[in-house]
């Protein structure tokens, strides 16, 4: 009996220590808060410089994510951004999904477990070259609705999804002030692109979108990306290959970078974009020179575009987007080992940078400059008659930013110990000193002296200095190893690397598993239907189909023949309007096809005497991702839109 009572002890003891550690185990960070000022997010009290790198969830399967992420980390992330796809997550009405590669809850608790933030990015129109945008089609059925102003019905979709995902977060303890790594949301999508075309309604919808996300009590900042009013709560973003010159609509909020280009998307048909990772780096430091906090890498790993979630029209499966990890999770290099040394002599620079605020600038000559502030407080302008420019370059002050001649620029950041900045927790004889010197001549090398030491500038580079001395990083100089990946010849084995780049127009890379259908012509499933008149393609195939076929029979007599003939003229078929691609079919053969973005389409048809089928193919290769006129219920949208049938007579 003593014995049995141990071994209930013993499993009572396994249960207390299992629950234990399940609940500490929920707890990635200690809960802490994330607020902001001028001149950075301030996470749990300090001021942080941060390198994110944007990571979609469900452009990757679920085996794929940690891999992805320690790579990121290893490459010097601190952050990890996605947006959320509403029509992934819910593809019907009141229906939701989240598991598989929509699984946002447990990506985001993967993030939280290597010790990375999180940022969020709800919109819910996320663009992204994302089918529809990441709006479910659905939405477009419900009655007087009409996508991304101020409009009642779509207001209210719109306010229970971004609820809906901020509750998750919440009940999940995802948030920094529960311990979990979201450290900043994102509503709306670069709105201000489009936001003029819709008026007031449209500064009214801005308006409420902000108040809107602050009332759900996240208890993180938010941002809007490309949103120059943003109110003022609202951090306002910079989207671009360049964001150096960013500055937010109010001198109380921080410059954030939310995507910074590091490719771009291609088109079938299309070339693969490539930008030089020295570019990269370059617009990278830059940044951070000029008095930015936070950068996001928009993609740092790409992925596919899984099933039907290409946009468009024409976007390819492949999302690769030229970023640092390529769309197998593999490491792309030069662009991912030479962005690591860039983000750890950022990372050497962060003491200094976070002390000093946002420099001042006097102009020196036509093209010089320099600014400076001392001991964290302001230099005002009838401060300069007090200094000399040498004490200035020699760092008397915790910013300098100075033109060294035309094209050259010096940007000093120093921390003094009698600061009062945030983050500073140096003893009283500790300081810091890094600076940026940047050439910004596109095709001449420099040679400038600073703080008495001479300096070789590549151009278009930024070197990094984050002992005020010794460079420690030239964003033209890449000392990371270049990888080249090729594709196994199925057909030949035997050729060696070299010989198949040699031999690449004469040898077939055809895999021999490939296979071609031939499909019949016209309409031949079950799904068919006789109707009056034609149909929107969206309202039919609920974009569950690329395809939409339209069918009329067609009767020509004797002296119909006969006039064309006497004539000399033929019938024509005449679509005011249709957008992606149209194929046109008469008795199963194709005449003509047309593909373009609203287009007139004069056709010349050949009917012989007696009846004929012709039949219209609309087609849809992905959902434009961002246009007013898609995201409005009730409009005659993609391939035929107000089409009018007319065979006329061409003199």
């Amino acid at each position: 009996m003593v014995v049995f009572e141990n071994k209930a002890i013993l499993k009572l003891l396994l249960v207390c220590v299992f629950v234990q550690f399940s609940v500490s185990a929920a707890n990635f960070f200690q809960p802490f808060n994330v607020t902001y000022d001028h001149r950075a997010l301030i996470i749990d009290g300090k001021r942080r410089m941060l390198i994110s790198g944007g990571i979609h969830y469900p452009r990757a399967t679920p085996q794929m994510w940690p891999d992805l992420i320690a790579k990121s980390k290893e490459g010097g992330a601190d952050v990890i951004e996605s947006y959320t796809f509403w029509n992934g997550h819910e593809p019907v009405r009141g229906q939701y999904n989240f598991e598989g590669r929509f699984d946002l809850v447990k990506f985001v608790k993967l993030v939280g477990d290597n010790g990375l933030y999180f940022l969020l990015r709800i919109g819910p129109y996320v663009c992204a070259e994302w089918n529809f945008g990441g709006f479910p089609v659905w939405l477009r059925d419900i009655p007087g609705i009409e996508f991304r102003t101020d409009n009642e019905p779509f207001k209210r979709e719109m306010q229970r999804f971004v609820t809906k995902i901020v509750d998750l977060m919440r009940e999940e303890k995802l948030f920094s002030w529960q311990g979990g790594p979201i450290i900043l949301l994102q509503i709306e999508n670069e709105y201000g692109n489009m936001e003029g075309s819709y008026g007031q309604k449209g500064k009214d919808y801005v308006r409420w979108a902000a108040n809107m996300a602050l009332a759900l009590g996240a208890g993180v900042p938010w941002v809007m990306c490309k949103q120059t009013d943003a109110p003022g709560d609202i951090i306002d973003t910079c989207n671009n290959y360049y964001c150096d010159g960013y500055k937010p609509n109010s001198p109380n909020k921080p410059t954030i970078w939310t995507e910074n280009w590091d490719g771009w998307y291609t088109s079938w048909g299309g070339r693969l974009p490539h930008r030089p990772v020295e570019d990269l780096a370059f617009a990278v430091a830059r940044f951070f020179q000029r008095g930015g906090s936070l950068m996001n890498y928009y993609m740092y790993f790409g992925g596919t575009n899984f099933g039907r979630t290409s946009g468009g029209p024409f976007y390819i499966t492949s999302y690769d987007y030229d970023a640092p990890i390529d769309e197998y999770g593999l490491r792309s290099e030069p662009k991912w080992g030479h962005l690591k040394d860039l983000h750890a002599a950022i990372k050497l620079c962060e003491r200094a940078l976070v002390a000093a605020d946002s420099p001042q600038y006097m102009k020196l000559g036509p093209r010089q400059e320099v600014c400076a502030r001392r001991g964290g407080d302001k230099v005002g302008w009838s401060d300069w008659s007090y200094f000399s420019l040498r004490q200035i370059q020699f760092g008397l002050f915790t910013s300098l930013t100075s033109l060294i001649g035309n094209n050259m620029q010096a940007h000093v950041y120093w921390e003094n110990t009698q600061s009062t900045v945030l983050n500073t927790t140096l003893s009283e004889s500790q300081s810091a000193c890094s600076a940026f010197l940047a050439n910004i001549d596109e095709h001449n090398t420099a040679t400038v002296t600073f703080r008495g030491k001479s300096y070789s500038l590549p151009p278009w580079s930024v070197s990094i200095l984050p002992d005020c001395s010794n460079v420690a990083f030239n964003t033209a100089k890449v000392g990371a190893q270049t990888s080249v990946k090729l594709v196994e010849n199925a057909l030949s084995p035997k050729i060696s690397a070299p010989e198949l780049v040699m031999t690449k127009n004469e040898v077939s890379s055809i895999s021999e598993s490939w296979m071609s259908v031939e499909e019949p012509i016209g309409i031949w499933s079950e799904s068919n239907f006789t109707v009056q008149g034609l149909l929107e393609h969206l309202k039919v195939t609920k974009d569950e189909s690329d395809y939409l076929w339209h069918m009329t029979r067609i009767y020509v007599s004797d002296d119909d023949v006969a006039f064309w003939e006497e004539n000399k003229v033929s019938p024509t078929l005449v679509i005011d309007s249709m957008r992606d691609v149209l194929r046109i079919f008469i008795n199963g053969e194709l005449i003509g096809s047309v593909s373009g973005h609203w287009v007139k389409v004069l056709q010349p048809v050949q009917f012989q005497q007696g009846y004929s089928d012709l039949m219209l193919l609309s087609q849809t290769v992905g959902l434009q991702d961002a246009a007013k006129a898609y995201f409005k219920s009730g409009v005659q949208i993609d391939v035929v839109v107000n089409l009018q049938l007319l065979i006329w007579v061409d003199n």
